[in-house]
Parts: structure tokens; C-alpha cells; sequence
């Protein structure tokens, strides 16, 4: 069974930085693609950034330039490493796991930015 779990959330102010970390259980980490999505209160969810099995990644305007994500298949861990945080970056940020037609979430953690 796949499991993600989140971590590296918390409180920062505009302009500074955060890592979020999402661990993988089982061994399809390594074949897939991983996404990073947010939702921010009372709006829908939104991609964020997309890396796939060979390293290629993409990212949403608006956090192109400040986001980087990354993946390290040794330790089935994809990271998310946000820099020049905006208020408008606040939510529940979700890492997800594609592989074929199957989807995997993360319970989600929650970045704050104050302004």
C-alpha cells in the first residue's frame, strides 16, 4: 500500500523560506511522477510543481523562479524547497504520486506566510 506523508510546514514571514518533504511508502516512488499542489482557503486546489521519474521538472507561473522541487529515490522523498515566500503562498500544501492511471494523496501541510 502507498502511503505519502507530508512534513516541513509551519509559519514564516514574506520572503522567507521553507522545505517541505513528502516520504513515499512501497517501491513504486522511484517509477513515478510527483506532483506538489496547494489549496488555499476557499479556493480550489492548484498545481504547483511536477517532477517526473528522469528529473525533468515543471512549475505554475506563479512560483517559478522561487520553487524548486527535487526528488531523491534512495530515500523515496520528494522535496519542495520555496524561497521568496509571499502571503499569497498560504495553504495546505499536498504532495501527490502518479504512476499510470493511479493516483496517490498526502494528508496535506500547512504553510503560513505572513505579511
Amino acid at each position: 500500500q502507498v502511503q505519502l506523508v507530508e512534513s516541513g510546514g509551519g509559519l514564516v514571514q514574506a520572503g522567507g523560506s521553507l522545505r517541505l518533504s513528502c516520504v513515499v511508502s512501497g517501491s513504486m516512488f522511484s517509477i513515478g511522477t510527483v506532483n506538489w499542489y496547494r489549496q488555499a482557503p476557499g479556493k480550489q486546489r492548484e498545481f504547483v510543481a511536477v517532477i517526473i521519474s528522469g528529473g525533468s521538472t515543471n512549475y505554475a507561473n506563479s512560483v517559478k523562479g522561487r520553487f524548486t522541487i527535487s526528488r531523491d529515490n534512495a530515500k523515496n522523498t520528494a522535496y519542495l524547497q520555496m524561497n521568496s515566500l509571499k502571503p499569497e503562498d498560504t495553504g495546505v500544501y499536498y504532495c501527490n504520486l502518479a504512476t499510470g492511471s493511479l493516483r496517490y494523496w498526502g494528508q496535506g501541510t500547512q504553510v503560513t506566510v505572513s505579511s
